[in-house]
């Protein structure tokens, strides 16, 4: 590898008139971050939510200079953070030019490397990593192998090197040695088999492992962290208790304890600044009765708890309403693409494949529960903008007989005047800071936005035949949580 910088020494020689000694890993990712500390930098940026609870925790475990875990259900950005360590790394590192893997200079560990510097001392050429390279990652599955993490003697190379099939010069090494003096990640540690476990945990706590019976001493300086699943790291699960007992720090994560900070990731995270035929304006109501979707689904007991929902549901979902309010736009010939809530439940493709579902669930079907969420999620977000006020007038006009279809191929301007035949619907906009002035597409999206509502709480029906109308009645159902609030807000 060529060196980054004409300024960069390229020999041993050059490098000790600048240093004489280099930081193992986990001492310059504690100093790195203490300067970091001392300044008030932002340590993982885009991690949104866990200021307080999980940043806190792998600080901690750095300074500790702790190999560490993150134990979380799935879409709680484990890997990310452990990624974004290499922020906390020094921009660019020398080792000896060739070796496989990265050999500190002034302390060789590899045996060629040792005949290298002795051959050649200040002469020996070194070259430089940057931060990237010194991250090495690993999926773990049930058939990696000892050859894949460790290593595996190569007898091919002992038959050219004309060595000793015992010896460490015909040893391939593996992703874990490769990433000597640097950070080593393997995501769903539980799922390693047995054996790997046994060969990790022995160079963690003494520097060697056996290869095909060979000893072969590997004293690498390197960070270890992991990802897992809690239900899979216990006693009863897939880890090993003497691996378990060498991770220095078990850091729980967790998905948004707040609507507000799952709002911000999914903000962050979906694709919804589009370059295209149409300008896309999402409503906030509709980012939120999204976002309150995954809430209620975590919440929800079809859904199996030890699954998750993950964060990308609402992502994935919020770029599908997105997508289907564009096709919309450019169907009617628009330039404004407004979601609707009618594009929530057009998104069900984006939902149902990110439910695990309990057997319960199983027997309603996917897409069903999945339905009953979106209408939970709007009626909690439409009690938001709505607790308390008087919506009478729209409901009477439907138990008088009032029905209202509407077509989604309509234009905006259809719309609101089909919206506009119902008594004090287009004027209760305003609660969600509408004006006269609004384009017809955003004030047709509250209109339904509040019809969508009145339906979520029971107080009006719809069906696909003739759309909205009034609620037929029927016996109150004493476990709907949505009709007592109604109940109790509206009357």
């Amino acid at each position: 590898m060529e060196s980054p910088s004409a300024g960069l020494p390229e020999t041993i020689g050059s490098l000790k008139k600048t240093r004489t000694s280099l930081r193992n890993v986990k001492d310059e990712l504690r100093e790195n971050l203490i300067c970091k500390l001392k300044k008030k930098e932002q340590l993982f940026p885009g991690i949104v939510g866990y200021e307080e609870t999980v940043v806190p925790q792998m600080v901690n475990a750095v300074l500790s200079k702790h190999n560490f875990i993150l134990l979380g259900l799935r879409g709680q950005a484990k890997t990310r953070l452990i990624r974004m360590l290499v922020t906390l790394l020094d921009e660019w590192t020398p080792y000896i030019a060739g070796c496989e893997i990265r050999d500190n200079p002034f302390h060789p560990i590899c045996s060629a490397c040792k005949r290298l510097v002795r051959e050649k001392g200040d002469a020996t050429p070194i070259s430089w990593l940057s931060r990237e390279q010194r991250y090495v990652e690993k999926l773990a599955t049930p058939d990696v192998t000892i050859a894949d993490m460790i290593g595996d003697i190569d007898p091919i190379k002992a038959a050219r090197l004309g060595q000793n099939i015992s010896d460490e010069l015909t040893v391939h090494y593996g992703l874990l040695p490769r990433a000597n003096r640097g950070i080593f990640g393997i995501n769903e540690l539980p799922d390693l088999a047995g054996k790997i476990q046994v060969g990790l945990f022995n160079i963690m706590q003494e520097g060697d492992v056996q290869i095909k019976g060979y000893p072969v001493r590997l004293p690498l300086d390197v960070l270890l962290v992991f990802t897992a699943n809690p239900e899979d790291y216990t006693a009863r699960g897939k880890i090993i208790t003497p691996l378990k007992d060498r991770i220095g720090s078990e850091i729980r994560t967790h998905y948004p304890i707040t609507i507000e900070q799952g709002l911000a990731i999914t903000e962050q995270e979906a694709w919804t600044s589009r370059d295209g035929t149409s300008e896309l304006r999402v409503p906030d109501y509709i980012r939120e009765i999204v976002e309150q979707l995954a809430f209620s689904a975590r919440d929800d007991k079809r859904v199996d708890k030890r699954s998750g929902v993950s964060q990308r549901l609402p992502i994935s979902a919020l770029e599908n309403v997105a997508s289907n309010a564009e096709r919309r736009a450019m169907a009617v010939g628009e330039t404004l693409a407004v979601p609707r809530v009618l594009d929530v439940y057009a998104a069900l493709p984006s939902i149902t494949g990110k439910l695990e579902l309990e057997y319960e669930g199983e027997l309603k079907g996917g897409d069903t529960v999945a339905r009953e969420l979106i209408r939970l999620a709007t009626g909690k977000v439409f009690t938001s903008y709505f607790e308390g006020e008087n919506l009478n007038a729209i409901v009477r006009y439907f138990e008088q007989g009032g029905q209202l279809k509407l077509d989604e191929t309509a234009p905006s301007a259809t719309m609101v005047s089909e919206l506009s035949e119902v008594p004090d619907l287009m004027e209760k906009t305003g609660k969600l800071s509408l004006g006269e002035s609004e384009p017809d597409a955003v004030r047709a999206a509250a209109a339904e936005f509040i019809l969508e509502g009145l339906y979520a709480h029971r107080r009006i029906s719809r069906n696909e035949e003739v759309g909205f109308m009034a609620e037929p009645r029927k016996r109150e159902q004493p476990d709907d949580p949505l009709k007592k609030a109604a109940k109790r807000n509206y009357q």
